[in-house]
């Protein structure tokens, strides 16, 4: 994966934050939100990583830049979902939300690993 481009590590990004958008939305539309409400957490937080780099996609070193900030309250936000959706539901749908959302911010950590040393590289 080093040998790809900045732009590319974008694409990819991009494709992997559309795994957790669609937990959020799954998350955001479910009945049990209404009496778990803190399961709103995970929708945030994909929304504001979401809104940070929704517009940088054309310019990887700011679109890592942000989400480089904002990585860090989604995996918070994805950890703490792992413990709230149990409470939540035992369903399977829940199951794999949990499990997407925490490989999604895993992917999108190692994406955010390659893309750092790739600029660091370049500045040297």
């Amino acid at each position: 994966m080093s040998e790809l481009t900045l732009q590319e590590l974008v694409e990819l990004f991009q494709k992997t934050m559309a795994h957790a958008w669609m937990v959020r939305t799954f998350i955001k539309h479910c009945d049990e939100v209404d009496d778990y409400p803190e399961l709103m957490g995970i929708v945030r937080a994909v929304f504001d990583m979401s809104r940070a780099i929704e517009t940088k996609v054309d310019d990887p070193v700011q679109y890592f830049r942000f989400a480089q900030k904002k990585i860090g309250k989604l995996r918070t936000a994805a950890e703490q979902f792992r413990d709230d959706a149990w409470s939540a539901s035992t369903h399977t749908n829940f199951q794999q939300a949990v499990k997407s959302v925490l490989y999604s911010t895993e992917q999108m950590e190692h994406l955010l690993k390659i893309a750092r040393e790739k600029m660091q590289a370049s500045n040297s």
